[in-house]
């Protein structure tokens, strides 16, 4: 019997609310309209505004793409431990990047994108205090606008860091991205993170200021030939003959020299050949040519929802609110009477 009696009111209460629907279906239906046709608009203008004037423009993300390999043995494992070893921890230190042991390169590359010093320098690369008129406070508030829209990140499993810049204007934010690539490859390449590269970068100096030595001694030794073919008098040809032997052997020693670097600096290129640089560029940012936002649509569905799920509570509290009205005993207790 009371299984029946509980069903009686379930059904009841189901009507109920049914009813109050229905009761309320032309607020209901006018407010979800109103509000669908109301975003509906919103979106359309801020598609047809200029995108300086627009208070919802299309804005574009260019992404560019790093490799950066946190095990390889160029780059002497772990971070913290290679650069103290090799007496850098210190310069890491001035330039602001102070990182707990067990850190790792793509750690580095990731704290390095939110510095103030990558931020000001693509402020002052690009001068943004003077573009957006910024007037208070304008080195926080340009770094504030340009860290919101800057975006890094580093997937463990292919080793791939990107970053990424949103801007309405597709140009600029693609230069940006290239610039915070370019900027975050010199920083690497001063901290010395990159063993092999920093030992190949100085074999090449040390083989062309070599072979420059050996082109100067080669020129020496072509002058004193022709002053002995010109004929000196007999107190000079000694020195000149001693001058000669003493450039001679410093041409073999410099030469001995120039092919041992040679070699290292072949070795160094095989070895370089088998193993992934500390970082290396994959894939620079492109110029977009699709928006990245604002995703229109959703937006006007989600209002036109909003809007029906607020139509329908407000229609259950003008029923409350009329209900007790209705209701003798609700109202005096609402007057403070006694019923």
């Amino acid at each position: 019997m009371s299984d029946e009696i509980k069903q009686e009111e379930d059904e009841i209460s189901l009507i109920d609310l049914f009813a109050v629907l229905w009761r309320w279906k032309i607020m209901i239906i006018v407010i979800t309209l109103l509000a669908a046709i109301g975003v509906v608009i919103y979106a359309v203008v801020s598609i047809k505004l200029p995108p300086e004037k627009s208070y919802r423009p299309n804005v574009y993300t260019p992404k560019a793409l790093m490799l950066i390999n946190n095990n390889t043995s160029s780059g002497g494992g772990n971070l913290s431990s290679m650069l103290n070893s090799s007496g850098l921890g210190s310069m890491a230190a001035l330039a602001g990047v102070r990182l707990p042991s067990g850190s790792s390169f793509s750690a580095l590359a990731e704290y390095l994108v939110g510095t103030n010093s990558l931020l000001d320098s693509v402020v002052d690369e690009f001068d943004l205090i003077t573009k957006y008129k910024i007037k208070k406070s304008p080195r926080t508030r340009s770094r504030r606008r340009i860290k919101s829209r800057l975006k890094a990140a580093y997937e463990s499993r292919s080793g791939v860091f990107s970053i990424a810049f949103t801007n309405r204007d597709p140009v600029f934010a693609q230069q940006v991205v290239n610039y915070c690539v370019d900027y975050l490859g010199n920083r690497f390449n001063e901290l010395g993170l990159d063993k092999n590269k920093l030992e190949k970068e100085n074999l090449e100096k040390n083989i062309q200021n070599t072979y420059e030595e050996i082109q100067n001694l080669e020129l020496d030794t072509q002058r004193l030939e022709q002053s002995v073919q010109r004929g000196f008098s007999g107190t000079v040809m000694p020195a000149i003959s001693m001058e000669l032997n003493r450039i001679s052997l410093e041409l073999r020693a410099k030469q001995q020299v120039y092919t041992q670097l040679k070699t290292q600096y072949e070795l160094l290129k095989v070895s370089m050949a088998s193993e992934s640089p500390v970082f290396q560029v994959l894939e620079l940012a492109e110029i977009p040519d699709q928006k990245s936002g604002p995703n229109r649509g959703k937006l006007c569905m989600m209002v036109t929802l909003g809007a029906g799920f607020g139509s329908v509570f407000l229609a259950f509290v003008l029923n409350a609110i009329l209900n007790i009205r209705k209701d003798p005993k609700a109202m005096a207790k609402l007057r403070g009477k006694k019923a």
